[in-house]
């Protein structure tokens, strides 16, 4: 489909990416950007890409699309590197998790006659780094545009096949309902997940230990998330801040209802409540969006 595909950042999902272009022969060259000398090695080692560089100027030239894949506070940088030395027909997208703010900064920073498809894939897995990453990560999940100003109708509708490859199902939406959706089903249970690997460490010694070792499965399944990447999962709360801290005012509303139900043995109000997530959750399964799925066909 092109000459030269630029993934910026090689983790979990931007390996990923470079997995599935290699494989399905997307693209005749994959240059891949990373600041991380061990990364770069591990490119190398992985064999997937025939451009290595930590050299984004190097990697910009000559290329049809560039991959965002870094955590948001590099954003920046990276914008000002691709206004200055990518080509100007260069396609621009990235797989953030926050939207507003990056399009806002994009704005700012991207040449008004520049191509630039936000979007975010629903997938993922707590582990980062080159090794991994996995086809059919994106496999039956949803990626998300969330158009801005600088997006071309031509190039989003390239970046959809593009994902359609991948294996994914495409919709779009606007910055800020992508916003307020992550902060809820996404931004918000890996905050509670850190708290609960906080609170829990700072228990007295002997009970923390006990904690750990005899850590029953909710506390570890629900733990798992608390292993994510913590660059980027500082990023985004602070990028995703509004959103975040609206929903976790609703949130603790919510929680203080169930605190009060305990307090006064309120079985009927427990057992209603109970009843009516574990219905959602049963949607959540029939929908797709299983925490399973993320790991459906992995391969290293």
């Amino acid at each position: 489909m092109f000459n030269k595909i630029t993934i910026v950042g090689c983790g979990l999902i931007g390996s990923s990416i470079a997995r599935e272009i290699k494989k399905k022969k997307l693209a005749k060259n994959i240059s891949v950007c990373d600041v991380s000398s061990k990364a770069l090695r591990d490119i190398k080692f992985l064999k997937l890409a025939n451009e290595i560089s930590s050299n984004l100027k190097a990697c910009c030239k000559d290329t049809d699309i560039i991959f965002i894949c870094t955590p948001l506070s590099a954003y920046e940088p990276i914008f000002k590197t691709i206004r200055d030395h990518a080509p100007i027909s260069a396609i621009i997208t990235d797989v953030g998790s926050s939207k507003s703010n990056i399009i806002k900064l994009s704005e700012k920073i991207l040449n008004k006659k520049s191509s630039f498809i936000p979007g975010h894939p629903i997938a993922g897995t707590e582990e980062s780094g080159p090794k991994s990453g996995f086809l059919n990560l994106f496999k039956n999940r949803w990626f998300i545009t969330t158009p801005c100003k600088f997006s071309k109708k031509k190039d989003q509708k390239k970046i959809e096949q593009l994902w359609t490859k991948f294996g994914s199902k495409v919709t779009s939406m606007n910055a800020r309902s992508h916003d307020n959706i992550m902060a809820i089903t996404s931004h918000i249970p890996h905050l509670i997940a850190y708290n609960i690997v906080g609170t829990a460490s700072k228990l007295e010694a002997k009970i923390k230990s006990e904690v750990i070792k005899f850590s029953a499965s909710g506390f570890r399944d629900f733990t798992r998330i608390a292993s994510s990447d913590p660059t980027m999962w500082r990023d985004i709360m602070i990028g995703n801040k509004k959103q975040i801290l609206f929903m976790l005012k609703r949130f603790s509303k919510d929680l203080k209802h169930l605190e009060t139900a305990i307090q006064n043995n309120n079985k009927k109000k427990l057992f209603n409540f109970f009843q009516k997530t574990r219905s959602i959750r049963a949607k959540v399964v029939k929908a797709g969006q299983d925490t399973k799925a993320s790991n459906f066909g992995r391969k290293n």
